[in-house]
């Protein structure tokens, strides 16, 4: 598939934005279903919500891949303005991941899509990056590839109407 999605890294945040041509009523509910996030994320491989409906203050657990390779993170909603913004802290780390809705003139949704570190990211997570999923160097642009992709196939399946 060809990325369509643009995406930079500026200091430690990582951000790409896509216009999708769907109102943000219909993106919202795509990016605030947690549980489907591993059929957008190429890192997610699934996702599991701990109680009710996801609002802020509701916690998930994750578990992510790379590869071979597969862990597990926690994570809290921390913002939730409905058709605007959705953003959740993964415990582990401490960054913070968000999806932004901006409507556009011609009945679209501008979407942007960061990671944010705002208390810097953890001793932990920054060793076991180190040692086992190819250092900042490396895990970063796969990190920032993946927003991409994650936005692309959002796009792709609410453009496709499927």
């Amino acid at each position: 598939m060809t990325t369509t999605a643009a995406a930079s890294a500026t200091g430690s945040e990582l951000k790409a934005t896509i216009s999708v041509a769907a109102s943000p009523a219909q993106v919202w509910a795509l990016v605030t279903d947690v549980r489907r996030m591993g059929e957008w994320s190429p890192q997610v491989v699934r996702t599991l919500v701990l109680g009710g409906p996801v609002r802020e203050g509701t916690r998930f657990a994750n578990l992510n891949h790379q590869g071979w390779k597969h862990w597990p993170t926690s994570a809290k909603v921390v913002r939730f303005t409905p058709h605007s913004d959705f953003a959740f802290r993964i415990t582990e780390n401490r960054t913070v991941w968000s999806f932004q809705l901006e409507p556009t003139a011609d009945g679209g949704t501008f979407v942007t899509h960061r990671r944010e570190t705002p208390d810097g990211i953890s001793a932990v997570s920054n060793l076991l990056v180190g040692r086992f999923l190819g250092g900042q160097e490396t895990f970063v642009p796969e990190l920032l590839e993946g927003m991409g992709q994650t936005l692309d196939r959002v796009k792709d399946h609410i453009e496709s109407g499927v």
